[in-house]
């Protein structure tokens, strides 16, 4: 199973706003923003066919619900398509919600969960940024380097960075590089992600907006953008998120009223 590998980048509450800046710039320079996976991404894109001998990778999607003062994180893990396992954790909240520094909320919460997970991940998809983040540390970095575990950001709002085009009323299966600017640390034109279209109405009276995929940790930002991609079945959301979602919804109706 998933276990801490750096318990120095573990998100502290009780660090200054300052500290937590600095904290992320370190998880940043820990980073790898480059492919280092047990599977090969073809499986999971072009089908496990593609790939002979090999299956498709676990994938585990990570999202929470919020209850007062409390957050229900919940993680699905599932192969090719087919749930293994379904776990959730309740935790305290420490911290409100500071733009750029979401994992020091959610971080610990998400931590808990993973301590219920009985099965080993090759690939975490997070409901929230990776390298595109002001600091290159959003959630899905922060988590990733903790675990040391392959993952990406599934962002629905652009935090910062500049896509090289529109990303209005994109076509269905489309991709918008997202390039580092004056508001993020990596290197001007830097792609740290991209704006990708995973479902449009087919009228162009209405339009559904793109996703912000970025890689968070041991994925590089052109395989982050194709294998959310490949794992959307239907939906805007990715099948992992899309999944917990629904089951920290529903983990949270055992605790409501």
């Amino acid at each position: 199973m998933l276990s801490v590998q750096r318990p120095d980048l573990l998100p502290d509450p009780a660090l200054s706003r300052e500290e937590m800046e600095a904290l992320q710039r370190e998880i940043a320079a820990e980073a790898s923003f480059e492919n280092d996976l047990s599977f090969d991404p073809a499986a999971v894109t072009d089908g496990p066919l593609s790939t002979p001998g090999e299956g498709p990778p676990l994938v585990a999607g990570v999202d929470q619900a919020f209850l007062d003062d409390r957050a229900i994180s919940a993680i699905v893990v599932s192969r090719g398509g087919e749930i293994v396992e379904r776990v959730y954790a309740v935790s305290e909240l420490s911290i409100p919600y500071i733009p750029g520094l979401l994992s020091f909320r959610e971080g610990g919460p998400i931590v808990d969960a993973v301590a219920e997970l009985t099965v080993e991940p090759d690939l975490v998809l997070f409901d929230g940024s990776g390298r595109i983040h002001f600091r290159e540390a959003g959630l899905a970095t922060h988590m990733g380097v903790v675990f040391d575990v392959p993952s990406v950001g599934v962002a629905k709002s652009l935090l910062c960075g500049t896509p090289t085009d529109t990303t209005d009323n994109l076509p269905e299966g489309a991709r918008v590089p997202i390039e580092a600017d004056a508001d993020v640390t990596a290197a001007a034109g830097t792609v740290i992600g991209h704006a990708v279209q995973t479902r449009q109405y087919d009228s162009g009276n209405r339009s559904i907006n793109p996703l912000i995929v970025s890689p968070g940790h041991r994925v590089d930002a052109d395989t982050a953008a194709a294998l959310v991609a490949a794992l959307t079945d239907g939906y805007k959301l990715p099948e992992p998120t899309r999944r917990a979602d629904a089951y920290a919804e529903e983990a949270k109706s055992l605790f409501d009223g």
